[in-house]
């Protein structure tokens, strides 16, 4: 038997390999995996070019588990490696078979009949020795007679030597270690261990991975013991109770790849199906999308938009199921955040690669050209399909914005989206026809021509806001005003400016009212001038009253039936924003809302006349809090000292009644 040191590599480098590139122990069977369905490929694909590598037994991966030795072995009929493939391909870390040979078919085809290859890392075999006391490797080349055995125990060297071998492909042989379940050390021989594996990681290879298990006959059936004991009766006769092999003919992996098949031939059932399977959830999914990327890469997806929203959507840190990433239909990890943004993360399916850049491993995605690609796409694509269902079933999207629409507008806060499509994707109520939601395009189809401005106002409930004295100067008017109640909208409208098709977005609550033509506005103006310049001093004295709570008092052109309201200045943070900011640790400096007065409400003409009468009469300074407190309480606010106001209202009403 021959000695070889590995070449070019230190113990060291060996060492790194084996303890520290790989954060879960049991991938070890899926780079083993991965390896045979290479080697399968690439006979299959010399084969067309050589009739000599066909065979007519069918291609396959075989696993035997010997529960009594410990041995796992991972065998193939693929196209095998002679003595110097062993020594070029297994004796020096990170030197890839698989990538050599797809650099030789680019040479011989011109790039353009690359065969389905996803060994191209070259140290996938090396994960052997996490599991492993010693690897052993016989191998025999198609079209050749001759085999070898390769053999280390990971310390540096490797042996070889002559082998026999009935037909071509390659057996690994793995010496497993002691059961060591917090060393991340399973028994890798278990059957249902192995089972769970090979569904995990490898369900979709496209061939057949079946399992022989090795086992004392006391752990099998009493029919297989009986067979084992007739087959192991010694000379003497006596019945010695032997290993019992069972064959396990129905292939571990389903090998269905839905996502590669053409829509037109799977059945609804089977997409369901599918879904179901990734993702547990027993409801159907209220959206399928499958799409595929073609260029100077490849790549396919199969996504849906499930009908509820999991119990974990708002807690990304424990959120599960999410889009799971297959490279040429093998697993390489779950949730791949990299694919989709936040806004999308209720979002689950598939995304299979032909060709990613990932880290030796295959454990982690670098962030380059390719991802955000495919990124780029899949959010197109989301966008779009949830705008046509918008379009073609409203009631079954209004169910799904219903789930996830706060979630979808979180999107709005990242300045590098396109927000023009996630607002194509907005519902919200509005006092155009109140119990139903509408879409900033409906909006903006209903709005007056002389409207410069899409209307809002936001708060946390909705029949708050229905209710606000905001309201009543726009519904006198015909305007739409839109309702936002999510919290997530009291932050995305107020991200600077943004519009929707060239149209702004107005909180009513904010700033000066300007409805109607210029005309209309210019005489609403002129009239405001005049009421103030009568009640001048009135202002004043309520101002005065109430100074450390507002920082101005005026009159109001949006108020038609309700004494009083607040209103902030433009760019001031609501209420509501403020509460949230302060519960998230920021400082934020305080800031007073404006007192507005409708100067036709009957409270205003009694205070004017009382005035009048006498200018500091103590009814002035209390009604001048009460107004404060009723528009506090109008928009869903809380009073500073509730005791107070409970006391005003209460003298009120002994001097009333």
């Amino acid at each position: 038997m021959e000695k070889h040191s590995f070449q070019a590599e230190t113990q060291k480098l060996l060492d790194l390999m084996i303890h520290s590139l790989y954060a879960n122990k049991e991938v070890f069977l899926r780079e083993l995996i991965s390896n045979a369905s290479d080697a399968l490929d690439r006979r299959r694909f010399e084969a067309l070019s050589n009739p000599e590598l066909q065979t007519e037994d069918e291609l396959g991966i075989r696993l035997v588990a010997d529960r009594t030795t410990r041995i796992l072995e991972v065998s193939d009929n693929g196209i095998g490696m002679n003595r110097e493939d062993l020594v070029e391909h297994l004796g020096t870390i990170a030197r890839s078979g698989t990538l050599e040979f797809l650099n030789r078919a680019d040479q011989a085809e011109g790039g353009e009949a690359n065969p389905d290859l996803i060994g191209q890392f070259g140290v996938g075999f090396y994960a052997s020795f996490m599991v492993a006391d010693e690897v052993e490797v016989i191998s025999r080349r198609a079209g050749e007679d001759k085999a070898t055995r390769w053999v280390s125990q990971g310390t540096g060297e490797y042996a070889l030597d002559d082998a026999e071998r009935d037909h071509a492909g390659t057996t690994i042989r793995l010496k497993l270690k002691p059961v060591d379940e917090e060393a991340g050390i399973q028994d890798f021989c278990d059957e249902w261990v192995l089972r769970r594996i090979v569904k995990k990681y490898s369900d979709f290879v496209r061939y057949p991975i079946r399992l022989t298990v090795i086992e004392e006959a006391a752990a099998s059936s009493e029919a297989e013991a009986g067979e084992a004991e007739a087959s192991n009766k010694d000379e003497a006769g006596k019945a010695e109770a032997g290993p019992v092999r069972r064959e396990i003919e129905e292939p571990l992996n389903s090998m269905k790849a839905i996502w590669t098949r053409p829509e037109s031939e799977v059945s609804e059932e089977e997409f369901n199906e599918f879904y179901r399977h990734i993702t547990h959830d027993f409801h159907d999914p209220v959206l399928r999308i499958s799409t595929s990327i073609e260029g100077t890469f490849e790549a396919r997806a199969l996504l849906y938009v499930p009908s509820k929203a999991p119990f974990d959507l708002y807690h990304r840190e424990r959120l599960h199921n999410g889009v799971q990433l297959y490279v040429r239909r093998v697993f390489i990890m779950d949730e791949c955040r990299e694919l989709l943004p936040e806004w999308l993360r209720f979002v689950r399916g598939v995304v299979d690669a032909e060709d990613l850049s990932l880290n030796v491993s295959r454990e982690m995605l670098q962030q380059d050209r390719q991802i955000r690609t495919i990124r780029k796409h899949l959010v197109k694509k989301i966008t779009e399909r949830l705008k046509a269902l918008a379009e073609e079933d409203p009631s079954k999207y209004e169910s799904f914005w219903a789930e996830f629409g706060p979630v979808v507008k979180e999107g709005l806060l990242d300045f590098q989206e396109k927000r023009e499509r996630i607002l194509d994707l907005v519902l919200a109520p509005s006092t155009a026809d109140e119990g139903k939601l509408t879409s900033l395009a409906a909006y903006k189809e209903r709005m007056p021509e002389d409207q410069k401005a899409i209307y809002y106002i936001a708060g946390p409930k909705l029949d708050v806001l229905k209710r606000s004295p905001h309201l009543e100067a726009f519904r006198e008017k015909g305007i739409e005003v839109l309702f936002l109640t999510d919290p997530v909208d009291e932050v995305w409208v107020s991200q600077g400016p943004i519009a929707y098709q060239d149209l702004p977005f107005k909180s009513i609550g904010h700033g000066e009212v300007e409805l109607g033509s210029e005309e209309e506005q210019e005489k609403a103006k002129e009239a405001l001038a005049r009421e103030e310049e009568n009640l001048g001093d009135l202002l004043k004295a309520i101002r005065a009253a109430i100074q450390d709570e507002v920082k101005e008092v005026r009159l109001s052109a949006r108020l038609t039936d309700s004494a009083s309201c607040l209103v902030l200045e433009e760019g001031d943070l609501s209420p509501q924003l403020e509460a949230m900011l302060r519960q998230a640790g920021q400082s934020i400096p305080e800031r007073k809302p404006i007192l507005e007065l409708n100067p036709e409400h009957p409270i205003m003409k009694a205070l004017e006349k009382r005035f009048e009468e006498n200018p500091t009469d103590p009814k002035i300074s209390e009604s001048a809090k009460l107004l404060l407190g009723q528009a506090i309480l109008a928009e869903g606010g809380q009073l500073d000292d509730p005791s107070a106001f409970a006391e005003l209202v209460n003298k009120l009403m002994t001097e009333t009644l």
